[in-house]
């Protein structure tokens, strides 16, 4: 419950987050106080924000994505229950809409991740905990590391929803498998396969873009 009447109160206090912890903003965000509400949910925004832009690829679906994902967490507040953390719980809901978005627009992933790996190439099938994603020695070399990061996120733009999804939580949110399993609803071993086929996808279409020369210095 918020209050008797379904609504949040706005509290005149200012809370400060090092002064209260999760666990009791959280509860007075369920009995209807907005600014501690606020306090949880401004402690992630930009994370929240930085996925959904990367999920999205443009700024207006992601905006669309974290302003839908607030007005959810805030009709939802109640069922919070604290077995994962609150930005662990903003997430799952973020992922959720973001998913509707596609669903919504159509843009749904018609191409199997098949067609993003040259020759069905597996490269040794190695795990996607081992190793960094890229290891190219000093990439300023070549490209400046804003141009390096372009070209980086167009090509994860480009990989089918679900393993774009999975590979911007465990490489860019920097989230553990056992989370980003819970969070995507699969069990770990399909989110491990998951994520790797994603990394292999990339580090193909990167080595095109890039050359040769760089393929051996890829995980």
């Amino acid at each position: 419950m918020v209050n008797n009447s379904g609504l949040f109160i706005l509290n005149p206090i200012h809370y400060i987050s090092n002064l209260m912890n999760e666990q009791q903003l959280v509860s007075r965000a369920k009995a209807g106080d907005f600014q501690a509400f606020m306090t949880l949910v401004d402690a992630h925004k930009g994370k929240i924000y930085g996925l959904a832009q990367k999920l999205a690829g443009n700024k207006e679906d992601a905006e669309d994505i974290v302003q839908d994902t607030l007005l959810k967490a805030i009709d939802k507040i109640d069922q919070f229950r604290g077995e994962a953390s609150f930005g662990t719980w903003l997430y799952s809901i973020a992922l959720n809409q973001a998913r509707a978005l596609f669903a919504r627009s159509k843009q749904a992933d018609l191409k199997p991740i098949e067609e993003y790996l040259p020759g069905g190439n597996n490269h040794g099938e190695s795990s996607p905990d081992n190793a960094k994603l890229f290891d190219w020695g000093d990439p300023h070399q070549e490209l400046e590391a804003s141009e390096l990061r372009r070209i980086i996120d167009e090509v994860v733009a480009e990989l089918p929803y679900k393993y774009r999804e999975a590979f911007l939580l465990r490489y860019i949110e920097e989230l553990p498998v056992k989370e980003v399993a819970a969070l995507i609803h699969e069990s770990e071993a399909a989110t491990k396969s998951r994520i790797l086929r994603a990394r292999l996808a990339i580090r193909d279409r990167l080595t095109t873009i890039f050359g040769e020369r760089y393929a051996q210095r890829l995980p």
